[in-house]
C-alpha cells in the first residue's frame, strides 16, 4: 500500500533548457515526487536553426538595444521552436510520452542583473501550453530575484536529489556558458551551497567562432596547441568577482573573449580555458571543506584540455557525471522537469545557501492547457 501511495505521488514532467551556449534546446523526461528521482526518461537536444540562433545571439549580446517588437518576435520564435522540440521528443518516445503531464519551460536568459532585482528569460508559457496541449510552468527565477536572491544557480536541488548516497563532500560542477558549482556536505541535513564560479564555455566558444567559424574548441585542440599567458591569466583571476563570497551569479557578458585580444588563436584558447579552471580553483576558498570528488556536467566536460586543467587546479578526482550514471547532456533539462514538479507542489526551488534568497523560495508560473495537471 505504501508503495502504491508513493507511486500516486509521482509526476512525469518534461523539462526544457536553452543554455548560455545557445547551441539548442535540451528536452528531457523525469519522473519524481519533487523530492526523490524515481526515473529519468527519453531526452534529446534540438539545435537551433541558424537564423534563430543568430537573432538570439544578437539580443543576448546587447539586450538593452532590442526594441519591444524585436523582443516579442524573438520570444514567439523561440517558444515555437520549443513547441517543436516537445512534439518531436514525445512523438519519438512511444509509450513513455503518455505519462508526461506537465512541461517545465525555462526559456532563454537574455539579461541577468540580480543586483537590480532583474532577470529576464524569454519564454511564452501560455503560447507553449496552447501549442502542445500540456500544462506548462515557466518563469522559475523571478520570485527568487524579486525577493533579493541571485536567481542562479538553479539546478542545485536536483543535484542534491541525484547525489543521494554518494560520498561527500561532493562538488557538482556545471560548465556551460558560465560555470557553477553545487557543494554537498557530509552532514545529515544535506546542506547545498551553490554559486557561479566564473566564465566557462561562453568566452572560449566566442573566441573560437571569431577566428574559425566553429561553434566551440572541439576536443580542446586549440587550447592544447597553445600556451597560457600567465601574466594575463593572473590579472584576469584578480577580478573582484572571485573574492566576493557567495551567493553570487554572473551574466553571460560579465566575462568575454575580448579579455585575450592580441593573443594568437591557440594561446587565446589556452588562456581562456585556464581562466575557467582557475576560476573554479578560486571558488574553492568559499567552500567549507575541499570536495573529495568533482563531478562535471555541461559541455565543458567534453573538452579534454579543460578537464586536465581542472584536475591540476583542484587537486582532486575530476570526472564527467557519466561516471556515476548521470546523463550529462540531459541534466539541466531534467533539473527543470524536477523543479516543475516542486513548483506545482509549492516546494522550494532555491535556498538561502544556493541563491542567497532570504528564505526557501518556491516560484514558477503555471499555464493550464485546459485539463488537470
Amino acid at each position: 500500500m505504501a508503495a502504491r501511495a508513493a507511486e500516486r505521488d509521482l509526476v512525469t514532467a518534461l523539462g526544457l533548457m536553452s543554455g548560455t551556449s545557445m547551441d539548442g534546446i535540451d528536452a528531457a523526461v523525469v519522473t519524481t515526487d519533487g523530492v526523490r528521482i524515481a526515473a529519468t526518461g527519453p531526452w534529446a537536444t534540438y539545435p537551433y536553426a541558424t537564423d534563430l540562433r543568430a537573432r538570439l545571439a544578437a539580443v543576448v549580446a546587447d539586450p538593452t538595444a532590442a526594441d519591444p517588437a524585436t523582443m516579442r518576435a524573438l520570444e514567439t520564435a523561440l517558444t515555437d521552436a520549443h513547441a517543436d522540440a516537445v512534439v518531436t521528443l514525445l512523438r519519438e518516445s512511444g509509450p513513455a510520452a503518455d505519462a508526461v503531464s506537465v512541461v517545465g519551460f525555462h526559456g532563454h536568459t537574455v539579461l541577468h542583473r540580480p543586483e537590480r532585482r532583474l532577470t529576464r528569460q524569454i519564454a511564452d508559457g501560455a503560447r507553449l501550453a496552447a501549442a502542445i496541449g500540456l500544462d506548462v510552468v515557466n518563469d522559475f527565477r523571478a520570485a527568487d530575484v524579486a525577493a533579493g536572491g541571485q536567481g542562479a544557480p538553479f539546478a542545485s536541488l536536483y543535484h542534491r536529489a541525484l547525489a543521494d548516497g554518494l560520498e561527500r563532500p561532493l562538488a557538482v560542477l556545471n560548465l556551460g556558458g558560465v560555470g557553477n558549482v553545487t557543494y554537498l556536505d557530509d552532514g545529515e541535513d544535506g546542506t547545498a551551497i551553490a554559486f557561479d564560479t566564473g566564465p566557462a564555455n561562453a568566452p572560449i566558444d566566442d573566441w573560437i567562432a571569431r577566428y574559425t567559424g566553429e561553434p566551440c574548441d572541439r576536443d580542446g585542440r586549440h587550447a592544447a596547441a597553445g600556451r597560457v599567458d600567465r601574466a594575463l591569466l593572473d590579472r584576469l583571476l584578480g577580478h573582484r568577482y572571485f573574492d566576493r563570497p557567495p551567493p553570487k551569479s554572473l551574466d553571460r557578458n560579465d566575462f568575454t573573449a575580448a579579455a585575450v585580444d592580441g593573443l594568437s588563436l591557440a594561446d587565446g584558447a589556452a588562456t581562456l580555458t585556464a581562466l575557467t579552471a582557475g576560476a573554479v580553483a578560486r571558488g574553492m576558498a568559499h567552500l567549507p571543506a575541499p570536495p573529495r570528488r568533482w563531478l562535471v556536467t555541461g559541455g565543458g566536460r567534453h573538452n579534454p584540455a579543460l578537464m586536465t586543467m581542472l584536475r591540476d587546479a583542484v587537486a582532486a578526482p575530476v570526472e564527467p557525471v557519466e561516471a556515476v550514471g548521470w546523463q550529462g547532456d540531459a541534466l539541466e533539462a531534467q533539473a527543470f522537469g524536477f523543479l516543475t514538479v516542486r513548483s506545482i507542489r509549492g516546494l522550494p526551488l532555491s535556498l538561502p545557501t544556493t541563491t542567497g534568497v532570504p528564505r526557501p523560495m518556491t516560484g514558477g508560473t503555471l499555464h493550464r492547457a485546459g485539463r488537470a495537471a
